[in-house]
């Protein structure tokens, strides 16, 4: 089977020199949509530049309480590699890594090209979407875990990932072994050692024991190891559920409405399908959109 291995997270991909060419036409819009994209991961960033790329008239800005280098896709080794959702239907799961793969073959820095198109960046924690519904026409939840207590989503929970990045410049293999629950993965700033998969668990702070461990079975495969330097640990937790969400939802309160799109959910495996369901998404948001112009339309009527 042929796969492509990339290492390091997002903001770690140099910039090939070419602008992104979606695959779908950039598409004109009657109404100037403010749309606000909650989370800063690679998903977040990766469906904002997608919408701002994708659809003229539109003002995209991405609020979240935590940025690079303090999100969990920082945490991240960043493998191109399939991961299966149980409940999201195989073709589905094909379709958003092949365009991810496809993605990634050109591609510049995420948020200097979401600059480019005009987007805005705002530090601000929220504790319910329905907090954006005066200043925003769509909301887009890229919120990951946070989706539990933001949406109240029962579904979502986390796998504790532990990590070491190392200095060790003359490691230029990835290795991975069984399972793939011991990996050590070159990238352009340092060498990942992993790693831990830790169901509920929701500590971020580092366990020495677990450290030790990873080491140890990381130089058992690679012994030069034993001379890497400036060891730090790193905690995430991936944000499980068994079908990553896609999804348009209409939130109503007394007579407002408020026109959200779901992305979020992509476990261990978004750096495989960032691009694919940034796609899905910010076609949802274009069906939002319609259904802005229409009930414009009718309101002139």
């Amino acid at each position: 089977m042929l796969f492509s291995v990339l290492c390091g997270c997002w903001w770690e991909r140099a910039s090939l020199g070419k602008k992104n060419r979606n695959s779908f036409a950039r598409t004109k819009n009657m109404v100037n949509a403010k749309i606000a994209i909650v989370g800063a991961g690679l998903i977040g960033l990766s469906t904002a530049v997608c919408i701002s790329e994708s659809i003229s008239n539109c003002r995209v800005t991405v609020i979240a309480d935590r940025f690079t280098p303090n999100t969990t896709s920082d945490v991240a080794a960043g493998m191109l590699i399939p991961h299966v959702y149980p409940d999201t239907p195989i073709p589905q799961q094909k379709q958003w890594f092949r365009e991810t793969f496809d993605y990634l073959s050109v591609i510049s820095p995420t948020t200097i090209r979401l600059k480019e198109q005009g987007g805005q960046v705002q530090a601000r924690k929220i504790d319910n979407l329905w907090e954006l519904h005066k200043d925003y026409d769509i909301v887009v939840n890229c919120s990951g875990l946070g989706s539990k207590e933001l949406v109240g989503d029962p579904e979502m929970y986390p796998i504790r990932g532990q990590v070491l990045k190392v200095q060790a410049p003359w490691i230029s293999h990835f290795i991975r072994d069984g399972d793939g629950l011991t990996y050590i993965y070159p990238g352009i700033h340092n060498v990942t050692l992993g790693g831990t998969r830790q169901k509920d668990d929701w500590n971020l702070s580092p366990d020495p024991s677990a450290s030790k461990s990873i080491f140890g079975r990381c130089c058992a495969l690679e012994p030069s190891l034993q001379r890497a330097q400036d060891i730090q640990v790193r905690v995430g937790l991936r944000p499980f559920r068994s079908a990553a969400r896609l999804q348009k939802e209409i939130m109503a309160q007394a007579n407002e409405r408020l026109l959200v799109v779901h992305n979020y959910g992509h476990g261990g495996g978004g750096f495989s399908v960032h691009q694919g369901t940034a796609k899905e998404a910010t076609q949802l948001v274009q069906d939002c959109i319609a259904v802005l112009e229409t009930a414009g339309h009718k309101a002139k009527l």
